[in-house]
């Protein structure tokens, strides 16, 4: 029995593609036919030269409603999920449309993360560990923790969405990993559910990669975003210590965690607004500092799987060397905030 469940995997990885490679040829189709597009020029920091498709979001859209219609078994809980997401799918929509306020973009996520909440799905974190808090206190502080959670990784991800390819690989990278901690974690179904994630992004990757024939705009990246952070709130390790894997979801999302925390306090710090987009990511920084535009985003990912492959190995430590790694790789992640952001490397205002 136990050799099945990683061939499952990987049968599920290769549906998601099959079905996210058909899912992106229509969703272009469609796109083009709502005249869903974006425009070159359109905002300063864009430089594609014709106007490609946003049809990041309708294709993921597709390929879970194609994949619940051929498989429901391995994704009875998906509509859980998918009411809350349908939400941000939507409000996203209506950005790469017109232009959406970014306090009501805000006020769309957080109803449609208490909406999920609603639904039975957030974390347990201070209820469970913290018991000389008040219960309704300790409830009210998992709710916020859990809205925080969910908005957070839904804007990391349209943040770091900068460069062709960048968020849909990271994307598949953070499912494969997600699909293997579950399944060891014995949660089968959701494990299945990860891979056949990781075949859809796979299957994005290849066409959001340059030259891209489709970007994923607001609606895309927001709907991958919240996507994943609902399902690291499924992840459940019985088998592991809660004080050795607390944090898996935090590493295993740590590149798009530290693209919005380098982007939002270079912004700050500088007076400037959050919400304005710019040229001042990860990714641009590292081309700033001398590497080439498909080497700085391999680093990206090389460095996503890095803490992937951190998390698992602290997971099976005992607590105080589990929590030792994870403390180690958030002070790592401060300096590099500090040194990519030092007024010498981006003096830029």
């Amino acid at each position: 029995m136990q050799t099945t469940f990683p061939s499952s995997i990987f049968q599920g990885i290769l549906f998601g593609l099959a079905v996210s490679l058909i899912s992106c040829l229509i969703a272009i189709r469609i796109a083009r036919r709502l005249k869903l597009v974006d425009v070159p020029g359109r905002e300063l920091h864009k430089q594609h030269d014709l106007p490609i498709p946003l049809a990041g979001g309708i294709s993921l859209l597709l390929t879970l409603l194609i994949g619940w219609l051929l498989d429901s078994r391995s994704m009875a809980d998906l509509w859980k999920l998918m009411i809350p997401a349908l939400l941000v799918l939507g409000i996203g929509l209506a950005d790469d449309f017109r232009p959406v306020r970014f306090w009501m973009k805000l006020l769309g996520q957080t109803c449609a993360g208490i909406l999920l909440i609603a639904l039975g799905v957030q974390v347990h974190f201070v209820e469970n560990g913290v018991s000389w808090l008040p219960p309704f206190l300790a409830q009210g502080l998992d709710m916020a923790i859990t809205i925080l959670w969910l908005v957070g990784i839904a804007n990391a991800y349209n943040f770091i969405d900068s460069m062709d390819g960048l968020a849909t690989g990271l994307s598949a990278i953070v499912t494969v990993f997600f699909s293997f901690t579950t399944l060891f974690a014995g949660q089968i179904m959701l494990a299945h559910f990860m891979a056949y994630l990781a075949g859809a992004f796979l299957g994005l990757h290849l066409l959001n990669s340059p030259p891209a024939k489709l970007f994923l705009g607001d609606s895309g990246a927001l709907f991958m975003g919240f996507l994943l952070a609902e399902t690291s709130l499924l992840y459940n390790p019985k088998i592991f210590p809660q004080l050795s894997s607390w944090f898996v979801p935090i590493m295993v999302l740590g590149l798009p965690l530290f693209d919005i925390a380098l982007v939002v306090f270079s912004r700050l710090r500088r007076g400037l607004p959050v919400y304005r987009a710019d040229r001042g990511h990860t990714y641009h920084r590292l081309v700033a500092l001398g590497l080439e535009p498909i080497r700085a985003v391999l680093v990206i990912q090389m460095t996503s799987i890095v803490l992937g492959c951190l998390a698992f190995i602290a997971m099976n430590q005992v607590p105080y060397i589990a929590n030792g790694i994870f403390i180690g790789v958030c002070i790592i992640g401060l300096v590099l905030l500090a040194y990519l952001d030092h007024p010498k490397r981006w003096p830029k205002a």
